[in-house]
């Protein structure tokens, strides 16, 4: 009897030690949502140009000569010692300036600032028809990044070549959150018209694909803080190293006090 008891008591332990914590699974809940639940969650996000931001801004058209004007051209250059002629992408790009305007050849100056690239595209094809029928434009952002800090596998900053990325997205690209990562207190530091905006997000519930911070904007930072038992241990080590400094300190102390004193009793 005790000994099925004992076994009993065993397989519980090893149970429990081979599930995974509840605050490390991600989308608790997910599959108990209903479809109105669901259907709350799915949103649409186009990325909206900033200032500082940098664009390339390609314009096209049956007739390569008709858009020259249109076009900043591309310089070539030697580097010093060599004989290597390179073209250099940074001179094609346009910096939109604090007030949110860009520079744009035969039609000048032109507030980007809040437009997605689509609607930039739209806009820009309006203003060169007067001059040129039939034009295709491109526009990228060639700037565009997300900073991940804390506790991944990987921080530093993510490149962004598409029109959006969410912060599941940004996690991935950095190989997702360690083991010690809080994940139900993420922090999202946006800069939004000049003021920093603070959001918190919880990975552990399947709410997060509602919030408007799911989708990050550009140079977003994203902060994993460490859990409750990462920084326990923390507090511990620093501790354990206070204490070994300042008994190694008195150690020396003894030594020398012991050296003089011997060497004035000889």
């Amino acid at each position: 009897m005790k000994m099925k008891l004992f076994l009993a008591l065993l397989s519980i332990v090893i149970l429990s030690a081979c599930s995974a914590p509840k605050d490390v699974v991600y989308f608790q809940g997910v599959d108990n949502l209903t479809i109105e639940q669901t259907e709350m969650m799915n949103q649409s996000y186009s990325s909206k140009i900033v200032p500082d931001d940098l664009l390339t801004i390609t314009v096209t058209s049956w007739d390569p000569s008709v858009v020259t004007p249109f076009n900043p051209p591309v310089y070539a250059f030697a580097t010093e010692g060599t004989d290597k002629v390179e073209a250099s992408r940074q001179l094609q790009t346009y910096l939109v300036d604090k007030d949110g305007y860009i520079n744009f050849p035969v039609i000048g100056l032109i507030h980007v600032a809040g437009l997605t690239k689509q609607q930039l595209v739209d806009k820009l094809k309006t203003d060169i028809s007067k001059y040129v029928k039939d034009v295709n434009v491109n526009v990228q952002i060639v700037n565009y990044k997300i900073t991940v800090l804390g506790e991944v596998v990987r921080p530093g900053t993510v490149a962004v070549t598409n029109d959006r990325i969410s912060v599941l997205d940004a996690l991935g690209r950095v190989g997702d959150l360690t083991i010690n990562a809080n994940r139900k207190n993420v922090l999202v530091i946006r800069d939004q018209d000049g003021k920093k905006e603070f959001a918190r997000l919880d990975l552990t519930d399947p709410a997060i694909f509602a919030s408007p911070y799911f989708y990050l904007t550009q140079n977003d930072v994203v902060y994993i803080e460490p859990n409750k038992a990462k920084r326990k241990n923390a507090r511990y080590s620093a501790a354990q190293q206070y204490s070994i400094t300042v008994f190694s300190s008195i150690l020396s102390a003894i030594s020398v006090i012991t050296t003089v004193i011997l060497a004035i009793t000889k």
